[in-house]
């Protein structure tokens, strides 16, 4: 494999890892976002839709965001009567957030994100290596 191509499968990597540490922080964020009135839609937690995709130059296989998209799961219902979104009978809808599992992407975002990093420094110190010797 050359290595701008093993640079630019980082890159595309790095890219894509950014991305999914910015919808797990916009999810943590709205975590407990209720609606303002009782029939409003409540915060629903955000997802991406990962798509491997050939890049043009190097013919090699990146993985890119598809698209973004919504979980459409149920989303859980708590008894707050005095609450300015509750419906009639005291429920409000909460988001379908559960920040122990954006934590836990998170951390594996951060993780692949590292590991692509390392990758990206690796190929740069073999290309300065490679320079070093035709000296």
């Amino acid at each position: 494999m050359d290595l701008d191509v093993a640079m630019r499968v980082a890159s595309a990597g790095m890219k894509l890892q950014a991305a999914r540490l910015r919808v797990v922080a916009e999810n943590l964020a709205n975590a407990e976002s209720t609606a303002r009135t009782p029939d409003g839609e409540p915060y629903r937690r955000k997802l991406l839709e990962v798509a491997a995709r050939r890049d043009r130059e190097t013919g090699a296989l990146v993985a890119t965001v598809r698209r973004w998209t919504v979980d459409r799961r149920e989303l859980p219902l708590r008894y707050m009567p005095g609450h300015p979104a509750a419906d009639a009978a005291g429920y409000v809808r909460f988001p379908n957030v559960n920040p122990l599992i954006e934590l836990m992407d998170m951390r594996e975002a951060q993780r692949s994100y590292e590991a692509n990093l390392n990758a990206m420094q690796m190929a740069r110190t073999m290309v300065q290596r490679t320079l070093d010797i035709l000296r």
